[in-house]
């Protein structure tokens, strides 16, 4: 491979790593205050729908942007009064919540629009478009395939890359990180120390309902001209894996999804290739790649990785 098609796979990967990136950080928020989300899938499936949705009738990005982290948002607090106010199985919780989804983004869409479940294609003007164009004769030989994986992404590809950083402040060089870490290994503590664990709880399920709505937005607005019926494709669940792989750390979740996106992206450029002594590839077997690489890790490193103490633990304050 030159340096060019290297530099259009680094880019790939870069753009498909995005949206699983969001959702681990997403994932990575929540748990570190004890609160398991397997609901990433349905949180970043709504979020997706409904900035298709306002996208497609109003031709407005911010007002699209905005309804999408208001649903996002309303199914984590929805999510904190059924986990933490109520006490329930947060497993179950968050597997209803991406059932529930699922199932009502396809009934709304075919209500609303009558495509299949589709929402009408966007306008270029709600889409995320790349911040410059990139052309690879223009830049010096050594220096394209860098120009290609780095520059020509949108602003939301280079944001989430501030985003890790940011989470990861947050966590470990913020008094309120300090206490949502204390929430998810030793709760008791916390509330001993005259913080409101229901209060910590709710709030990390709030920063978690914007990062898992803005994964979903970008499927709608960067890689797709419109939402289609489980368009997530099972990102939750891989950002999921990427999180434990990372050990519940911003940058290990990072690194974790960009192995995810090379494997996608590596996988679209195999499509059609004849390997010495297997012939041409199955389509379907390269498309299973990043499916196959979830098992893999969640069956080999969930119990070399230490959760949070508190994890899947409802608090029940002490009289």
């Amino acid at each position: 491979m030159d340096e060019v098609q290297i530099g259009s796979l680094l880019a790939s990967t870069l753009r498909g790593a995005t949206p699983l990136v969001l959702c681990a950080l997403a994932g990575t928020v929540s748990e570190r205050a004890g609160v398991i989300d397997l609901g990433l899938e349905g949180k970043m499936l709504a979020a997706a729908f409904a900035a298709g949705s306002v996208g497609a009738v109003t031709g407005s990005l911010p007002l699209a942007l905005g309804v999408a982290i208001a649903v996002g948002v309303a199914l984590s607090m929805l999510h904190a009064w059924g986990c933490v106010s109520q006490r329930g199985d947060q497993v179950v919780m968050g597997v209803a919540l991406t059932m529930t989804a699922a199932g009502l983004t396809v009934v709304l869409g075919l209500a609303w629009f009558g495509l299949g479940g589709q929402t009408p294609p966007l306008a270029d003007t709600v889409r995320l478009k790349p911040l410059m164009d990139v052309d690879p004769a223009a830049w010096p030989p050594g220096l394209r395939g860098l120009a290609l994986a780095l520059a020509g992404h949108n602003a939301m590809v280079y944001g989430t890359l501030g985003l890790v950083a940011a989470v990861w402040w947050m966590l470990y060089r913020t008094r309120f990180g300090l206490r949502l870490r204390a929430t998810g290994e030793n709760p008791a503590m916390v509330d001993a120390a005259g913080v409101s664990v229901k209060g910590m709880r709710y709030a990390a399920l709030a920063i978690n309902g914007v990062l898992a709505a803005l994964a979903g937005v970008y499927l709608v607005l960067a890689l797709n001209a419109s939402f289609s019926p489980h368009m997530t494709a099972g990102r939750g669940y891989m950002a999921l894996a990427a999180m434990i792989f990372g050990k519940w750390h911003p940058v290990g979740a990072l690194l974790a999804c960009l192995l995810f996106g090379f494997l996608d992206a590596a996988a679209i450029q195999l499509q059609g290739v004849s390997l010495p002594l297997i012939g041409e590839v199955p389509v379907q077997a390269i498309q299973a790649l990043p499916y196959v690489l979830t098992v893999v890790l969640l069956a080999g490193f969930f119990g070399r990785s230490r959760a949070p103490a508190a994890l899947g633990r409802p608090y029940l304050k002490e009289r």
